[in-house]
């Protein structure tokens, strides 16, 4: 869909669905402005009356104020709409499995992460952090980009606690940082949905990001192909 027939639509569904409730209260405010205004009419001094063009000031001021009242409640309204037809595309999603870099919840299941790294690189380590931040293990990996399971135990086998835990990657060579990445995890997509203005990805983890910070999307019957 064109931007142009977006912003066409929109504009004429948002100029009449400006909520009834804000419309009385601008009108009600423009009335007691229209009151305030006549009674300092009424009572200015005769010899010394208040110039006309203080009063056109004043009306000129309030229709302004009233007219970004009312732009504001467009905007609103238009954003709201605007947010609800980028879910409609998101909802062939569902199902599918997405790519996110932030922490993802550890329930004892072990995770799958998918690091990417720099060609170049001679070593590699794992970074776990904990929902705090606070590093909790660092382990060697392979290098590569080839994907990894993060069993979420120690070096002597304990459980890690459940729990969010983030990953990133250093990759080194001789000895030196060629760089620290984030880790990309992949999840089931359960639900999107709307909050704030703003489209949400639920995972079946329980995890929610916003869709923004989705970097792929893939088809789980296809994985591997």
């Amino acid at each position: 869909m064109e931007i142009s027939q977006i912003t066409s639509q929109q504009l004429q569904t948002a100029a009449t669905a400006v909520p009834a409730a804000d419309t009385t209260a601008i009108s009600a405010d423009f009335e007691t402005f229209l009151k305030m205004l006549t009674v300092q009419m009424q009572n200015q001094d005769p010899l010394d009356p208040v110039d006309s063009a203080d009063y056109a000031t004043q009306l000129a001021t309030f229709s302004g104020v009233e007219q970004q009242v009312q732009t504001n409640d467009l905007l609103r309204i238009m954003t709201g709409q605007l947010a609800a037809g980028g879910l409609s595309q998101l909802a062939g999603w569902v199902g599918l499995e997405a790519r996110t870099e932030g922490a993802v919840l550890f329930d004892g299941t072990p995770i799958t992460i998918n690091p990417i790294m720099p060609g170049g690189a001679q070593d590699a380590r794992l970074i776990v952090r904990d929902v705090s931040g606070n590093e909790v293990q660092r382990i060697p990996i392979p290098v590569g980009n080839d994907p990894l399971t993060w069993a979420g135990v120690t070096a002597d086998g304990a459980p890690l606690p459940n729990g969010r835990y983030s990953f990133e990657t250093v990759s080194l060579r001789g000895g030196e940082v060629l760089s620290q990445d984030p880790v990309g995890i992949y999840g089931t997509i359960a639900e999107v949905r709307v909050e704030n203005g703003q489209n949400m990805i639920l995972f079946a983890s329980g995890q929610k990001v916003p869709a923004a910070e989705v970097t792929a999307v893939r088809d789980p019957a296809l994985r591997g192909r």
